[in-house]
């Protein structure tokens, strides 16, 4: 984390020391929760619509912290401690971060896309670890407020920083690429999450290439060539890349850069083939589907940028660790599997989620689980009944629907599947009780539906029925 004489912070984030015992003292860290105070810590009070954690200063400073932001317009400053006036406290978290990325000087990758951002940052973190010392983003702190505090918590020592870049709107990412300055910039894939907001796939991806122009001069962008829409909006005029950026492109297509020669589905996850490294070789993914394929070509592609040998390449991919409900395979004490994929939803991520689903093979059923997609804009039935089409009724023998908008999508499942094999809730208690009846010890069940919907609870009530039995 990061360690600066108070001057030295103060200077970092363009404020000016009102109060202060002692210049020279040391701060370490930096807090925007009061209930999280650390011994010697910076307190940064963030306002928004419902909250001033201005009103928290004092009881900070009180509770350890060595020195608190304190915005100009928020009246007169806490006594009892040092105290940093600057204009805006947001603000100046966002130089403050960028002047400590600056001096620590770590090689930053940069993360976005729709579907599989988080997954593909801790792919890269695992193949990388082995050989650099790493800092990844955690959990989702992956916007204008989580981005600067990951870079903040980061060691001094850092060689490579990978930071994932999350969005719901137009200049979002330009914000974040302009903090972090990559060398290195990954765009996963362009989906439907936030039509809502941004009204078209193609907007979607002009959000997400401002990461591109956040590139350092001679960076890498690697992105999916499998979308054409990415490589439409890089020939717009407004595209501004920087000066002799590079490209590589990733995909299930033979025409990409880095592309898979075969995949094979196993109960351990995924086999393929590659021919990006000197000559054809084949990796084990712990992780079904292939999406995950696509994902980790993502992986290799920073992997093999930055030097790192094949033999940690295939220790990272042995020790992989993905963040919690992101395809989580569960067996319960009795044999039943559980694919846990209740973090997030769109129409991309929802048919993955299937096809590693209907990949699987099992003495038992395959039943899937799929509550409401949300964020979709005008089209959010016709998405709905698209996927309820696109599941296959040799390959998935039930189907559960949760949610006003998933009931469109049991509608269209139903045509092919009859109405003997689907259900359609809106009450998460009956799914259960329903779901916990229809289930037996050999089955595999999805979960897969926007993070609103909590469908994970409905998991977790299976996961204890079947671990009583």
């Amino acid at each position: 984390m990061i360690t600066r004489t108070l001057q030295r912070i103060a200077a970092m984030c363009g404020g000016e020391l009102v109060s202060a015992v002692d210049t020279d003292m040391e701060i370490a860290g930096v807090v925007t929760d009061s209930r999280k105070i650390t011994t010697g810590c910076l307190f940064v009070p963030l306002a928004g619509d419902n909250f001033d954690g201005h009103h928290y200063s004092a009881a900070a400073l009180a509770a350890g912290a060595a020195a608190t932001l304190w915005q100009q317009d928020k009246g007169p400053a806490p006594e009892g401690g040092a105290v940093i006036l600057v204009e805006d406290t947001l603000a100046a978290l966002q130089k403050l971060a960028a002047a400590y990325l600056s001096e620590a000087a770590p090689q930053v990758v940069a993360i976005t896309g729709s579907n599989g951002k988080t997954t593909t940052k801790d792919m890269i973190t695992a193949l990388l670890e082995g050989q650099y010392k790493v800092h990844k983003t955690q959990g989702n702190f992956n916007n204008h407020i989580g981005l600067p505090l990951t870079v903040l918590s980061m060691s001094e020592n850092t060689e490579i920083a990978i930071l994932e870049m999350g969005m719901s709107s137009r200049g979002e990412i330009a914000l974040l690429a302009s903090l972090a300055a990559p060398d290195v910039a990954v765009i996963t894939n362009i989906g439907e999450s936030h039509l809502l907001q941004l009204g078209s796939r193609k907007e979607i991806a002009r959000a997400k290439l401002e990461i591109a122009e956040g590139l350092k001069p001679g960076g890498l962008l690697i992105y999916n060539g499998d979308e054409p829409l990415l490589a439409e909006v890089m020939a717009e005029p407004s595209f501004h890349a920087p000066a002799h950026m590079q490209t590589l492109r990733f995909g299930l297509s033979a025409d990409n850069d880095n592309y898979p020669t075969g995949m094979m589905t196993h109960p351990g996850g995924m086999t393929f083939t590659t021919r990006y490294l000197a000559e054809e070789r084949a990796f084990t993914l712990p992780l079904p589907g292939r999406h995950n394929v696509i994902n980790a070509l993502a992986a290799l592609a920073v992997a093999r940028h930055y030097g790192v040998t094949e033999a940690n390449i295939e220790e990272g991919l042995k020790r992989l660790k993905l963040t919690g409900m992101r395809i989580e395979v569960m067996m319960t004490a009795s044999g039943l599997t559980l694919l846990n994929d209740a973090y997030n939803a769109s129409p991309t991520s929802m048919k993955a989620a299937i096809d590693v689903l209907q990949s699987m093979k099992t003495g038992g059923s395959r039943i899937a689980v799929l509550g409401d997609m949300l964020e979709l804009g005008p089209e959010e039935v016709d998405f709905h009944r698209e996927i309820g089409e696109y599941l296959d009724p040799a390959l998935t023998d039930l189907v559960f629907a949760y949610g006003p908008l998933a009931a469109r999508l049991a509608e269209a499942a139903t045509e092919k599947f009859g109405p003997e094999r689907v259900f359609a809730f809106t009450d998460k208690a009956e799914l259960s009780s329903v779901l916990n009846s229809k289930c037996s010890t050999k089955d595999i069940v999805l979960f897969k539906a926007s993070r609103g919907m909590r469908l994970e609870e409905v998991l977790h009530s299976l996961n204890e029925h079947f671990n009583q039995t």
